[in-house]
């Protein structure tokens, strides 16, 4: 083909070799991304054994190299024009398995945080026929392996060999973009923390105008204990300030500035400040699935516990599961509701689809009638989510039900009951949405018989939390009720 219609051939292998060179590019510079999340959130025919190479430590790991350096191999191969063919035959066995693992006919609409809707064809799909036609049509007469084989220096080539150098401004502009992008200070950062470890961890935001505890305050490690077969530490992470569910009373505009302060990246890292403080374990709802697996495929590990809150109970379940909820229960509300309308079946039902999976199963609670009657109609869950705080905060207005002020109406009855329990208690609203001081409430959460606290925390006060449950935990430290784990 003469160069005119060679043009939009090297147009798509360059893009294309852009789109593999950032993929591999940024998980190389950056430590700590992992396709464990990935391979255990896949669904479809070929998800188990997706899953059975995401249990396996030693094959991930395998799987992490090749995918990093495969990705920036083929990338530099088809932008710089050398070894095109093989470069673009691997691409597309790569974007294969990417397909499998996600199938678009198969998956739950928008698993996995994709950008799309999609229906069997997707852009693994077609980045993947784009490198078929790159496999045929190589157009090798722009590239620097035809410029590295040259050996007369005659003028037709030398002009030639401009066209063969065509890679290298947009390798440039390539480099240029990614500075742009991540900064040398970026890198520079990310490279210290993997020589020296997360105590090289620090929370950025809004840093320039107020002082906040940083990772490097820490005082210690956050104990952990189990729920099943499953460790968790004693402090998790609530995901409402995330999500943008926030119980801000007559502010109506908070949860809106929730939601705006937790974009992606500040999501991003919250999570990775938590992890790096000992929170294993974030307890979200099935909306925000896709950014936790979106997390994972960017380096996170966190495990989630699904609320399953939906008004279709079952299909909430199937999809945590599917997107690798550790754990998932009948969130509170919805308990509550199910408990009055005496639909314990649907109760019975999500308890078992859940165990059948292999997760431990829990049912949520905000008011002390849904345990007690869910005990009374033989539910046994492996763990209970119930609300826990005193009402002695100024707002506090105990059985006014038409406001947004008070979530656990009788404390004393609701702690006598539970410590007759024998199963973990994840306690949650322990800070009565922001009216406690976490001093006052983590304490009174831990020695009035709470396993686990669940507390939604800003990045800015996760390592003061963390600080606050530690002294708690490390300190005298009368317990009503035997720990259960």
């Amino acid at each position: 083909m003469d160069s005119l219609r060679s043009a939009p051939l090297v147009l798509l292998r360059l893009v294309i070799g852009w789109h593999f060179l950032y993929e591999g590019l940024t998980k190389l510079l950056y430590p700590g991304w992992t396709s464990a999340g990935y391979l255990k959130g896949s669904a479809g025919p070929l998800s188990p054994l997706f899953h059975a190479m995401g249990a396996n430590a030693a094959l991930v790991a395998g799987i992490d190299f090749l995918n990093v350096w495969g990705l920036t191999a083929i990338g530099a191969g088809l932008m710089l024009g050398i070894a095109i063919r093989p470069a673009a035959g691997a691409g597309m066995g790569l974007l294969a398995l990417y397909y499998l693992a996600y199938p678009p006919f198969f998956a739950p609409f928008n698993l996995g945080g994709t950008e799309g809707t999609y229906l069997i064809v997707n852009k693994n799909l077609v980045e993947i026929f784009s490198l078929s036609v790159i496999l045929a049509y190589p157009a090798t007469h722009f590239g620097l392996e035809r410029w590295w084989r040259s050996t007369r220096p005659t003028s037709p080539q030398r002009r030639e060999a401009l066209a063969d150098l065509a890679g290298l401004p947009v390798l440039g502009a390539f480099v240029l973009a990614v500075l742009r992008k991540h900064g040398w200070r970026s890198f520079e950062e990310a490279n210290l923390a993997r020589r020296n470890g997360p105590d090289q961890f620090t929370a950025s935001a809004t840093v320039k105008t107020f002082q906040f505890a940083s990772r490097s305050d820490l005082k210690g490690v956050m104990p952990a204990a189990k729920i099943g077969n499953l460790q968790i530490s004693r402090m998790i992470m609530g995901g409402n300030l995330i999500g943008g569910w926030a119980h801000a009373r007559d502010l109506i505009y908070v949860s809106k500035l929730v939601r705006a302060y937790h974009h992606r990246d500040k999501i991003f890292q919250t999570l990775a400040l938590g992890e790096s403080c000992g929170l294993n374990t974030l307890i979200t709802n099935p909306a925000l699935c896709g950014v936790i697996n979106d997390y994972w495929r960017n380096g996170g590990r966190i495990q989630f516990i699904s609320d399953c809150g939906s008004k279709d109970l079952l299909g909430a379940i199937r999809k945590s599961i599917d997107s690798g909820a550790s754990a998932c229960y009948i969130q509170g509300a919805l308990a509550d509701d199910l408990v009055k309308a005496g639909k314990f079946d649907l109760m019975h039902q999500a308890i078992d689809l859940i165990r059948t999976n292999g997760l431990p199963a829990g049912i949520g609670a905000h008011e002390l009638r849904t345990v007690t009657a869910s005990v009374e109609a033989g539910l046994k869950p492996d763990f209970w989510m119930k609300t826990l705080h005193n009402v002695k905060y100024w707002s506090a207005r105990p059985g006014e039900k038409t406001c947004d002020n008070i979530w656990c109406e009788d404390p004393d009855a609701v702690v006598a009951y539970m410590k007759q329990l024998p199963q973990p208690w994840i306690a949650f609203k322990v800070l009565a949405a922001g009216a406690i001081a976490p001093k006052d409430g983590f304490r009174y959460a831990f020695e009035n018989g709470a396993d686990f606290i669940c507390v939604g925390m800003y990045d800015f006060q996760i390592v003061e939390d963390v600080n606050l449950a530690l002294d708690v935990l490390h300190g005298p430290l009368i317990r009503s009720r035997e720990w259960r784990t």
